[in-house]
């Protein structure tokens, strides 16, 4: 056992004890159990990328409609993390997972099933609704477990699921599609998926209290336009490469509806019912962790979306190769997390998201050099290098952001980064690729390149300030 001297949200000195102790079985139990959930429902959101060409064909849909598979499930999430904050109180830890596993397989095995492309849409959704509800599950359920000095360890661990998972996902997929029918990519992840369930309906025992707060019904009906109209006209701004009608009136729309929704959740908090408790910003260093989070993902996304354009476009890579290019980085995110973790136990996070987000200025901006005669290992080595970059800054942010907060804004807290995240995605991808989508149609496709990618350089410079003001907060390191 030690003692500590920490600050709370407005400075006060807080006396706060932590153990070093190693975790009870139970606990590792429910949190590996958690990972593995995580990982699969991760891994499903980008095992339908390289399908979408195939899927055109098969269902005989053209591409506008056969985008409704990606949009649809990006914005189901962006309208369900929002409730997580209160589905996480209000229901037991074990009933969540029930619930969340419950959707998610069931939506998988309906897809395998689908006989055409609106029952598979609608597969999505539901595996989009499961899908929304694990990660800020895995992260309460850490916050709740795992002692102060060791959260940052754990956390890295966090990092395996939601970085190897989505680079995994284009192989997985490439792999699958070039042996098998489509629908081998849901009858491949729907075992995995019943086990987790098993496993969980078996093995996993409830955490935290339960509350007793009241669902406000107006809050939920706000978070379809709030988050859904501003995910939406910002994915279809960028989608379009420019402004149209309807993605800047979904947009307005949901800009005024987020207005409503931020100024309901505060008033509720007077009674102390908000569907989302934004008391969570109160607390200095989970606002400065969010921004980052939220301006780190607003580079990854759109960087994401345009490097497979140019491993196939420019330098003419199938689908399968591009997506074994891509490996490398995600696997080193994966395996950098756990000691990543472990380092940030030790010093803080401010050594390490400086020299992170530095790292992904100077990648994204070698990036922006790029051309028709680059080699393809020098993609592969900056893209590894973004990934470490990445890696640096995504496992101090979560758990710098989160430790200070009380238990009773665990789950709120989770949902808000969850939730920014995905609007970050959504408005970093608008941005880029309508950058992208005008200077190629002047310049050509490797200078609409060129530019997305410069642009994201200086959109991460913003990283490098924030990282600047990261400092250690409860239990960043143990004394």
């Amino acid at each position: 056992m030690s003692t500590d001297i920490t600050s709370d949200a407005h400075g006060n000195p807080v006396q706060t004890t932590t153990t070093t102790e190693k975790m009870p079985r139970e606990s590792v139990t429910v949190i590996v159990t958690l990972l593995v959930a995580t990982f699969v429902v991760i891994l499903n959101e980008t095992i339908m990328n390289v399908a979408l060409q195939r899927l055109m064909t098969d269902l005989a849909v053209d591409a506008p409609t056969v985008q409704w598979l990606s949009t649809g499930f990006m914005l189901t999430m962006a309208v369900v993390i929002p409730t997580t904050g209160f589905i996480l109180q209000r229901l037991t830890t074990r009933a969540v997972f029930l619930l969340a596993m419950g959707l998610f397989s069931g939506g998988t095995l309906l897809a395998a099933l689908a006989p055409g492309f609106l029952v598979l849409l609608l597969a999505r959704i539901v595996q989009a609704s499961g899908t929304a509800i694990m990660l800020p599950l895995l992260m309460t359920t850490i916050l709740t477990l795992v002692p102060l000095s060791r959260r940052g360890a754990v956390m890295g661990n966090v990092t395996i699921a939601i970085s190897v998972a989505p680079a995994l996902g284009p192989t997985v997929s490439g792999i699958i599609l070039d042996h098998f029918s489509w629908r081998f990519m849901f009858i491949f992840v729907l075992p995995v998926a019943l086990a987790a369930l098993g496993i969980g309906a078996r093995y996993l025992s409830n955490v935290g209290e339960q509350g007793s707060i009241k669902l406000d019904f107006l809050s939920v009906l706000l978070t379809v336009p709030a988050f859904g109209g501003v995910v939406y006209g910002l994915s279809q701004i960028g989608g379009n490469g420019g402004a149209t009608a309807v993605p800047l009136a979904a947009l307005a729309i949901g800009v005024v509806c987020l207005a409503v929704f931020v100024l309901r959740q505060l008033k509720l908090q007077k009674e102390d019912s908000p569907l989302l408790d934004l008391r969570a910003f109160n607390f200095r260093m989970f606002t400065v962790s969010t921004l980052l989070m939220v301006v780190a993902m607003m580079a990854l996304f759109g960087g994401v979306i345009l490097l497979p354009l140019y491993l196939q476009n420019v330098l003419h890579l199938l689908p399968m190769e591009t997506g074994l290019a891509l490996l490398p980085g995600g696997l080193a995110m994966g395996m950098l997390g756990p000691v990543i973790g472990r380092i940030f136990d030790k010093v803080g996070p401010l050594p390490l998201t400086v020299t992170g987000s530095i790292l992904m200025v100077l990648t994204l901006w070698q990036f922006s050099t790029l051309n028709q005669s680059s080699p393809v290992w020098w993609v592969i080595v900056l893209h590894v290098a973004l990934s470490f970059g990445l890696a640096l800054l995504f496992t101090p942010a979560f758990t710098t952001g989160l430790n200070p907060l009380p238990p009773h804004l665990y789950s709120h807290g989770s949902a808000i980064m969850s939730t920014l995240q995905q609007v970050a995605g959504a408005a970093g991808t608008a941005l880029l690729i309508s950058i992208f989508a005008v200077v190629s149609a002047a310049s050509g496709f490797v200078a609409g390149m060129q530019a997305a990618f410069f642009t994201a350089a200086v959109i991460a410079v913003i990283a490098v300030v924030l990282s600047a003001m990261m400092r250690k907060t409860e239990g960043a390191a143990g004394h």
